[in-house]
């Protein structure tokens, strides 16, 4: 029995420190393969994996990311504007030289549950391969407007896509913290 991959999965954390290091190109292209190969419904392979290495792109996503992220707190009462609690100097990306951004194709059924399959395949290629990665949300709004719009055209993206979410990847800058245990009701049997 091979458990390698089991290992794998069983090893990975989410890395919210990144160096300005750029990963080599077939790591990149390693980690993007594998996530062509998730399961998608029906095998329409509805995803679309945008991988953008390019720093101007890569912060004006980030940049977006951060202003959503800050109206998302201040609608759920957990920021005030009068008080300039508004966090302005965060990267959402953690400072990850990459960003992994995917879509996926409305007119799919089931393109959410496979666009979350290529990031889940995507977060254990990247560990696999030694990179620390972080699956980050708010994709969906930042695509959703027209400023998200706009880029998709510059980058002669066309369709109803929707932004899934962002996998974020680069070399770890600091040691990954060790798993939490499993809760103890996570599997359930009925026999």
């Amino acid at each position: 029995m091979n458990t390698q991959a089991l290992d794998n999965m069983k090893a990975r954390r989410s890395c919210r420190a990144f160096l300005p290091d750029m990963p080599a190109r077939d790591l990149i292209e390693k980690v993007c393969e594998a996530g062509t190969w998730a399961p998608t419904g029906h095998g329409k392979q509805s995803p679309l994996i945008v991988a953008i290495t390019r720093k101007d792109l890569r912060d004006r996503l980030s940049a977006m990311n951060g202003r959503i992220w800050n109206e998302l707190k201040v609608q759920r009462g957990e920021l005030n504007t009068q008080h300039s609690s508004l966090i302005t100097d965060f990267d959402p990306f953690y400072g990850a030289p990459v960003v992994l951004l995917v879509l996926a194709d409305r007119k799919v059924p089931t393109y959410l549950y496979d666009g979350c399959a290529v990031i889940t395949n995507l977060a254990n290629a990247a560990h696999a391969v030694g990179l620390g990665s972080c699956w980050i949300h708010r994709a969906k709004q930042e695509f959703d407007s027209e400023e998200g719009k706009a880029i998709l055209k510059e980058l002669g993206i066309e369709g109803d896509y929707e932004g899934i979410d962002h996998l974020v990847l680069g070399y770890p800058a600091k040691t990954i913290p060790a798993p939490l245990p499993r809760k103890a009701d996570y599997i359930r049997w009925v026999e």
